[in-house]
């Protein structure tokens, strides 16, 4: 092709404010690679731990992004159409090799998931990541079932947010958790049962309302909640540590017997694009187009915005996805 295109290249760790965009060569896939023109991506905490040196194995130079939306630009081996539209996520996208945060990108056909659908590009590249992230925590971490009740701990994040409209979607009463009280309405406008407010002893809010505890527990704030968020669960119930918005992933000499609660279980899920079967992500993606599935974006960026965009997220600031739409 030997054009130029803009990106956002990581040569090192830096602040939020340094972030930039640079002029690079488009990338050229080799066979059973897509390359895709990218036009949205949404910001993930990973790719902040990345920017901010927490990430381990990191490579740089990298372009950074764990996921990408658009239409296919190239594939050598056939497996899509010029023009389809499709999205993109994990897979090593932004880590092993460059990922999301640029005009084109290029990644394994296996990250790929075709979708066919009329909304518009930043609502669009605002589920990817977001849904099967929610969907594998719930469906493979947690197993859950139609009738059982799950806490969400971290519940106005993007991946909250999400869960709370598939768990309810799916039949569950869902309890969700937010620091902010001026957030539980928002909480509730997306169907969430019991909104909480976190005052650190989740578990005496949750057994005010289901004594024996919940059926399941989501964890995405991190370690620091963890053990609280086990307290909130009933005997044989299951927590799911998924997130880390806390930065706070490791539990220092952990002793089983004295960390879990009696027959309580902790699961985790990290996944990956293959967790989320096409047809489900098409389901999610025409459900969020006919409003039955609310999703909630809290602000749409262009891609010379991406240091505002980053401290956002670093702040904490946001409730639900944070999206980048190049244009």
């Amino acid at each position: 092709m030997n054009e130029l295109m803009r990106a956002v290249v990581l040569t090192g760790p830096v602040a939020a404010a340094d972030l930039r965009v640079s002029m690079v060569p488009v990338p050229e896939p080799p066979s059973g690679w897509i390359r895709i023109k990218v036009e949205a991506f949404g910001l993930n905490r990973s790719e902040y731990h990345l920017r901010a040196g927490l990430a381990t194995g990191a490579v740089f130079p990298i372009v950074p992004g764990i996921e990408a939306t658009g239409t296919v630009d190239l594939a050598p081996g056939g497996e899509f159409a010029r023009g389809q539209q499709v999205v993109a996520m994990m897979g090593g996208m932004g880590r092993a090799f460059d990922g999301g945060y640029a005009e084109y990108t290029v990644v394994p056909a296996s990250s790929v998931i075709p979708v066919e659908t009329t909304l518009d590009w930043a609502t669009l590249g605002a589920l990817p990541e977001m849904l099967q992230t929610a969907h594998g925590s719930l469906h493979t971490g947690l197993d859950i079932q139609p009738g059982q009740s799950i806490l969400i701990r971290g519940g106005t994040s993007s991946v909250g947010t999400a869960a709370a409209v598939l768990a309810k979607e799916h039949g569950l009463t869902v309890f969700s958790t937010t620091r902010n009280p001026a957030r539980l309405e928002t909480l509730r406008s997306l169907g969430v049962d019991h909104p909480l407010v976190d005052d650190g002893n989740i578990a005496t809010q949750v057994r005010a309302v289901l004594p024996p505890g919940a059926d399941a527990a989501l964890e995405l704030v991190g370690t620091n909640t963890l053990p609280d968020t086990l307290r909130s669960l009933r005997v044989h119930g299951t927590t799911c540590f998924t997130g880390m918005l806390s930065d706070t992933w490791t539990i220092p000499d952990f002793y089983p017997i004295g960390y879990l609660p009696n027959g309580v279980r902790l699961t985790a899920y990290g996944g990956e694009s293959s967790d989320l079967p096409p047809e489900s992500f098409q389901h999610y993606t025409d459900l969020v187009a006919t409003g039955r599935l609310p999703i909630r974006i809290d602000r749409v960026f262009a891609l010379d915005e991406i240091a505002e965009a980053h401290q956002l997220m670093e702040d904490g600031g946001a409730v639900g996805k944070l999206v980048v739409r190049i244009d």
